[in-house]
């Protein structure tokens, strides 16, 4: 096994002989090179069961890492120079669950704050039922308030019907997902909300369908990934009766891609004339006119700016112009005498 920290000596862990000089000259390099976004890993596997999917197999029960050994990592990354700590897991919202803390992420986000200096902090994909109302006041109270816990959550929802969501085994409902998202909104400005759904899941009908998909336009999500249904062996669903046939979950999958589509830019329209902070992250090409700058801002929108200098790895507010739908994209704009 070999961890993400030592990465840059796998080809000597494995043949046993040291890395001749051109083969170290890229390490040597490395100071130079710009770190940006770093994935930390909080847990592995997932208690949920849902019909469709096959993880709890594959990775067994949840089991989450120690506290103080999440936050040195995340010590060692600023140290490195990143800018930014992404927290994942399987099953992340059921942190700390297996030690008997209910409240184990709400705890753990507010260690990180407490206890490293990393600009930024992201959460990656959490179960909606994971969530109560007072999990947002993470983003209100100290030490959040300032700002380095980002406001962008990825709920996934899987289908906005709830005869569906109970044959998926999902443990949400309408009511229960309309609430949550209620409360996020009413403690997070204008908050980046993302899911994901699957259509064509078996038994799946045009009335729940087109109650899906009305109840996933509603919610205004500002972002979509749309999954066609696809039969795992060893889940409850492939047992299930009705399957949806191929021709028909396409369908599907393009009118809810058009919803998440709409989503997104009716989203990104209202960013247009804000002031964000933006991790510029990799430069993209070059012109007469500078170089094109790629990044993204806090709620996760992608934002290019041209400029006479690279600002790869560093955090500037930034006014966000102009958006290109096709290429979900913003044109972003720094004022002068940030840089000078």
């Amino acid at each position: 096994m070999i961890d993400n920290h030592a990465k840059d000596q796998l080809v000597a862990a494995i043949t046993g002989e040291p890395d001749q000089p051109f083969e170290r000259e890229p390490l040597e390099r490395a100071p130079h090179i710009a770190r940006t976004r770093a994935f930390v890993k909080a847990q592995d596997g997932c208690d949920n069961a849902c019909t469709f999917c096959i993880t709890t197999v594959a990775r067994g029960h949840g089991r989450s890492r120690p506290l103080t050994e999440i936050i040195a990592e995340i010590n060692d990354l600023r140290a490195a120079g990143y800018l930014e700590a992404v927290l994942t897991g399987v099953h992340l919202g059921s942190y700390g669950h297996d030690h008997g803390d209910a409240r184990g992420l709400h705890n753990l986000v507010r260690a990180i704050l407490s206890d490293t200096d990393m600009p930024r902090v992201r959460l990656s994909s959490l179960e909606p039922w994971d969530l109560t109302p007072d999990f947002f006041d993470l983003w209100t109270s100290p030490p959040a308030a300032d700002s380095r816990l980002l406001p962008h959550l990825h709920l996934p929802l899987q289908s906005g019907s709830d005869r569906t969501l109970k044959r998926m085994l999902r443990h949400t409902t309408q009511a229960d997902f309309r609430a949550l998202l209620a409360a996020a909104r009413a403690r997070l400005p204008d908050p980046c909300i993302t899911s994901d759904v699957i259509v064509g899941f078996p038994g799946e009908t045009d009335a729940d369908f087109a109650d899906s998909r009305a109840f996933i336009d509603d919610m205004a999500f500002a972002g979509l990934h749309v999954f066609r249904y696809s039969q795992r062996p060893g889940t409850a669903a492939a047992r299930m009766r009705n399957h949806v046939p191929e021709d028909v979950k396409k369908a599907r999958s393009a009118i809810m891609i058009a919803v998440g589509e709409a989503g997104a830019n009716a989203y990104a329209a209202r960013q247009v004339g804000t002031v964000r902070p933006v991790m510029w992250e990799h430069v993209a090409g070059a012109s007469a006119d500078g170089f094109l700058n790629v990044g993204y801002t806090d709620n996760y929108i992608r934002v290019t700016c041209t400029h006479p200098r690279a600002l790869t790895g560093s955090i500037f507010p930034t006014r966000l112009e102009a958006y290109d739908p096709a290429l979900q994209q913003m044109r972003g704009a720094i004022a002068s005498e940030v840089l000078a």
